[in-house]
């Protein structure tokens, strides 16, 4: 029988990446002579990606903005945040320890995320967390992105693994949407960056806790098999 893969998204749910992103974004908006974002505010705003969390923040300042003005805004955020992409940010409480727990137990172990594969890659690599995953896969890996369910697809594909025993984990609206777009059930993590209360988003397994994690996955192994 195939492994069991699980699949983590990867700021909000691996990493507790929000001190330096918001940092940067605000680093850029003082640039363009903008107000900074409340730290409160932009943290719901990480999930969907930096353009996403850029629009969002011109969108709160009730700033105009051409495609233009975002992507000069977003490649001045990427190669800050490449500079200082682990400042502050740390793996969060107990993932360690949850990952030697899987591993141990034979699963395949990926990431799933709408960060750039290259940025991924350095943060995890930053943190000493690259030998964990057999397979790290970002926005531009495949060039498709969360929720559209074929990121993950192959994602799991490219870990070795089977869309039938695989498991998400994340920690807002679109990881569990992407989820159940592929056909996989999804446990969530309630230490995250979801705007919407995560335990309304239908998600098989909530988690508060990485020491809950082991025990969430296999409750929902049955699912898959």
């Amino acid at each position: 029988m195939t492994a069991l893969t699980v699949v983590f998204d990867l700021d909000g749910t691996l990493v507790d990446t929000a001190p330096d992103l918001i940092a940067t974004l605000n680093v850029v908006f003082a640039r363009e002579g903008l107000p900074p974002v409340p730290y409160a505010e932009a943290r719901d705003m990480i999930g969907a990606g930096a353009r996403a969390m850029i629009e969002s923040g011109l969108t709160r300042e009730r700033r105009a903005f051409s495609p233009g003005m975002v992507d000069r805004m977003f490649a001045d955020f990427i190669a800050y945040y490449s500079d200082h992409i682990a400042d502050h940010s740390q793996p969060f409480p107990g993932l360690d320890a949850a990952l030697d727990h899987l591993d141990a137990a034979g699963y395949r172990l990926a990431v799933c995320t709408n960060k750039l594969e290259g940025l991924s890659r350095l943060l995890l690599e930053a943190l000493g967390l690259t030998r964990r995953f057999t397979a790290i896969c970002g926005q531009d890996t495949f060039r498709i992105q969360k929720p559209n369910p074929e990121i993950l697809r192959r994602t799991i594909l490219a870990a070795g693994g089977d869309i039938r025993r695989s498991v998400m984990v994340g920690d807002s609206g679109t990881d569990i949407a992407t989820a159940r777009a592929a056909g996989i059930p999804a446990v969530a993590v309630d230490f995250g960056y979801s705007e919407t209360p995560i335990g309304q988003l239908g998600a098989d397994r909530l988690i508060s806790h990485y020491d809950a994690l082991a025990a969430a996955v296999l409750e929902v192994v049955p699912a898959v098999r």
